[in-house]
């Protein structure tokens, strides 16, 4: 049987702790580690730990004394870790049922996969996890070469993944190393880009995991103010492509695709906030056309060609416009 070890950090989530933690040891898995990693939360985090953890020995803990930082708690995460499959899972999002035993039975059948990930259900605030429907159990996939997964991310200027649904092999995890620290905020988009060198990519047709929105979210802002959000996302890139990737294969070539993607990404964002009525749409522009002249006289209409969700987003715009 393939074991996982989960890491939840957490800080001033315990009033989500308790939901994220019985969602992982709820799994249908034999061997199931969970380590929570709390910063000097300030609520009652460290008591809803010490609870958990009393009741159920599979779960481990590590209290900080003082808060070093979400960095610091994934990285502590990766250095723990020796089970077969590796998840980061922040405390107030929460795993579907089966979702572990799904994925791991997708890696063992092909030992050439680095980390699989499915699709997520979205709730708000602080209302209590939902029924999710079942889930099959040998969902459809998609395998994706690690190469060819770097390039949608350089076409895209995106990530369209929910992180708390992957699920990466360890010993992959480990050669990829940790978390980058001068990233702040694109540090996941990085690591990611990283563990593709070392095999393929699952994307499995399922729900896997929920992720819960809320004002404390660490994204919250960056989602919120979009310019942001795309700058450090350029800043991943430029990181990766200076490390790790500047050894593949036309490296220059991609990280120059990777800028013109993220540049494409910014110009089509400034048209919808602009639809919107939204002022950071000025922003968006004048970054689409420092980072891609060339978006200042020629619209980037094949950049709309690649997104799966084109037609989704505009049909919810333009009824949004029309209300």
């Amino acid at each position: 049987m393939a074991s996982v070890d989960v890491v939840i950090p957490n800080y001033n989530y315990g009033r989500y702790l308790e939901a994220c933690v019985n969602s992982v040891l709820s799994q249908d898995m034999a061997e199931i580690r969970v380590l929570i990693v709390d910063n000097a939360s300030t609520d009652n985090s460290v008591d809803v730990a010490r609870r958990l953890a009393a009741s159920d020995s599979r779960v481990k803990l590590l209290l900080r004394p003082e808060n070093l930082g979400p960095h610091a708690s994934f990285n502590a995460g990766i250095d723990w870790a020796r089970a077969d499959y590796f998840l980061l899972l922040f405390a107030d999002d929460f795993l579907v049922p089966g979702a572990l035993r799904r994925a791991t039975a997708v890696m063992e059948r092909d030992c050439g996969i680095a980390f699989c990930y499915g699709r997520d259900v979205a709730i708000r605030g602080d209302v209590p996890i939902p029924e999710i429907e079942p889930q099959p159990a040998d969902p459809p996939l998609r395998l994706m070469t690690g190469r060819a997964f770097i390039e949608r991310f350089c076409r895209l200027g995106v990530f369209q993944i929910p992180g708390p649904s992957i699920v990466v092999r360890t010993s992959v995890q480990k050669r990829a190393g940790h978390y980058r620290t001068a990233l702040p905020h694109s540090d996941d988009y990085e690591l990611w880009l990283r563990l593709a060198l070392y095999g393929t990519v699952a994307e499995l047709d399922c729900v896997q995991a929920g992720i819960r929105s809320h004002d404390a979210n660490r994204s919250t802002e960056l989602w919120a103010h979009q310019t942001l959000h795309i700058r450090h996302t350029a800043d991943a890139a430029e990181s990766f492509f200076y490390h790790e990737g500047r050894w593949l294969d036309g490296a220059e070539t991609l990280r120059r695709r990777a800028r013109r993607g993220i540049a494409e990404r910014a110009y089509w964002s400034a048209v919808s906030h602009a639809l919107r009525g939204n002022g950071e749409a000025w922003k968006l522009l004048m970054l689409a056309f420092r980072m891609a002249p060339a978006t200042a006289v020629l619209p980037p209409l094949g950049y709309l060609l690649h997104r799966a969700d084109t037609l989704p987003r505009m049909r919810s715009l333009l009824s949004r416009i029309q209300r």
